[in-house]
């Protein structure tokens, strides 16, 4: 989970996936998970995931829930994920439906825009997995799941 804040994504996956599992979390801001049983095992990595090195590779998935907007150059970071991936790994992608910049979504991109872009980045699959109003901005939310090449 890259850029999980305080975990609120981190821990509903780590409740999908269960025992067994286990998920990285990742945030420029120290973070506690304490195990609970029956869910996955959080392992907290304190670093910028824009910048820094990931210290994994061989994942099923990363997630990415209102994080991506933070980068600016896309193409280069997504190229980054693919390196993190197994093959057949996916990245779920929780994002602003929106092209317009603010102070809270410096680089946003819109659902249409990052379908169009993700074949020229190596991606051969999106799929939009679901869509909502978000509470904060009169755009909505979209939720997608991209496979790479």
């Amino acid at each position: 989970d890259l850029g999980c804040g305080s975990g609120t994504f981190t821990k509903a996956l780590a409740a999908i996936i269960g025992n067994g599992g286990k998920i990285y979390a990742v945030d420029k801001q120290s973070q506690v998970f304490k195990h609970e049983a029956g869910v996955a095992l959080v392992e907290f990595h304190k670093l910028d995931f824009i910048n820094d090195p990931l210290p994994f590779f061989g994942l099923d998935g990363i997630l990415m829930a209102n994080a991506l907007h933070f980068v600016n150059d896309k193409r280069s970071f997504l190229e980054k994920l693919k390196q993190h991936l197994q093959p057949g790994g996916r990245i779920l992608l929780v994002e602003y439906d929106t092209e317009k910049t603010s102070p809270w979504i410096p680089y946003p991109i819109s659902y249409d825009h990052l379908a169009a872009t993700l074949p020229l980045y190596g991606f051969s699959r999106i799929e939009k997995i679901g869509e909502r109003d978000s509470i904060y901005r009169r755009e909505k939310m979209y939720a997608c799941v991209v496979g790479a090449m």
